[in-house]
């Protein structure tokens, strides 16, 4: 099943290991990533995709607000993809606006701690999503995470991973959420992480988060 920005480039190339997808664009597109005001970022900085050309959309029939919402007044749309440009061109999305978790104004794409964990030799499979903490008065990262069989789900394991994701990234983007185990991270049938069952199952659990 193609997204929305799958329909505006010539090949995509999905990398399991860093859940990216890989795009190069069409003749006449033009495409640019924007940070929160809209202004455009240089290659290598993370922002949202917008995208201009023959065949966007004039608009949403007899919606005129839902049609600024998303298209600008020089005729981009914007995608609602996160992502990056690299130095030869090729366009990353890593994630989705909406699934981005927002810690204390601080913005924190799942995908990029999903990489960092995925490349630990006693996980198997992770999904990270936002759950909110009372303690902090914000939302936080929390993973979900398969271990490799024969690893044991043991506190100090738990905490391994969080040192192992905290001294690689930036002090906002730290689990304090913790970590979870989970025999299987839930999936739709074309491999589609479904967060939305793991916030459902944090807010069955009570979210303690943790002080990081």
């Amino acid at each position: 099943m193609l997204g929305v920005s799958d329909l505006y480039f010539l090949v995509g190339v999905f990398f399991p290991f860093t859940r990216a997808l890989i795009l190069i664009i069409l003749v006449d597109m033009t495409a640019k990533y924007v940070n929160e005001e809209g202004a455009e970022v240089p290659a290598g900085e993370t922002g949202e995709l917008w995208m201009a050309g023959p065949n966007i959309m004039m608009g949403y029939l007899n919606n005129p607000t839902a049609t600024a919402d998303a298209i600008t007044l020089d005729g981009f749309f914007k995608t609602g993809d996160i992502g990056y440009q690299d130095g030869d061109g090729n366009f990353y999305i890593t994630d989705r606006l909406k699934e981005l978790i927002k810690y204390k104004g601080f913005q924190v794409p799942p995908a990029e701690l999903e990489g960092l964990l995925l490349g630990h030799q006693k996980v198997d499979d992770c999904a990270v999503t936002g759950i909110y903490s009372p303690e902090l008065a914000s939302e936080v990262p929390r993973a979900y995470v398969v271990l490799v069989a024969g690893v044991e789900r043991t506190k100090a394991t738990e905490l391994e991973l969080i040192r192992y994701v905290e001294d690689r990234v930036a002090h906002h983007k730290r689990l304090r959420g913790g970590v979870k185990f989970l025999d299987v991270i839930p999936k739709s049938i074309s491999g589609k992480l479904l967060r939305r069952v793991l916030r459902d199952m944090a807010r069955g659990e009570g979210q303690g988060a943790a002080k990081l």
